[in-house]
């Protein structure tokens, strides 16, 4: 499958939002409810959110793109301070100087062990290293085994744990990091 990734535009807003809706909820642990899933897409991944995200100058967008130019998978990263005083804590641990927030990084499942994901990975670690960030970091759910594996392949350790509120459900979450 050829891949290309390119950074979003504000016209992918609607496509990034399609995406986003139908990938959300393979991160989930199971038993998430569907409504708590759909609860959250509508508050921080709907249409509006993603022409926000957009237009922020802390975030880079990317977007994978099959053959078609169809997305098939997105990276956020997030620039700026943590607000969360425990969290800076365990972020400022894992590594010196200024780190950048991989906020989201999802892949359509029909994607799932074709390489994108390494393919969106590489571009998405390359822009984090772009803004002068020494350290990237995540969360994930501590139940998603599949993505805790890939992202330990890419270097990301585990650091530390946050909550993660899904709907009305707060969830445990890994914080992994790596340096750039």
């Amino acid at each position: 499958m050829a891949i290309t990734t390119r950074r979003a535009d504000p016209a992918d807003a609607p496509a990034l939002h399609d995406l986003a809706a139908r990938t959300f909820g393979l991160a989930t642990p199971p038993g998430t409810l569907q409504s708590d899933i759909e609860a959250f897409i509508s508050q921080h991944l709907s249409p509006d959110s993603f022409e926000r995200y957009l237009a922020d100058p802390a975030r880079i967008l990317l977007v994978a793109e099959d053959e078609d130019g169809k997305a098939v998978g997105y990276a956020m990263l997030i620039g700026g301070a943590i607000t969360d005083p425990e969290l800076a804590a365990t972020v400022a641990a894992a590594g010196d100087g200024v780190s950048i927030e991989l906020s989201k990084f999802y892949v359509s499942a029909d994607s799932h062990g074709t390489g994108v994901a390494s393919t969106l990975m590489t571009e998405t670690l390359s822009a984090a290293a772009g803004t002068g960030a020494a350290t990237c970091w995540l969360g994930v759910n501590q139940r998603n085994a599949r993505a805790a594996k890939f992202y330990a392949k890419h270097g990301f350790e585990i650091v530390g744990t946050k909550r993660f509120l899904v709907g009305e459900v707060w969830h445990d979450d890994h914080v992994r990091a790596r340096r750039l």
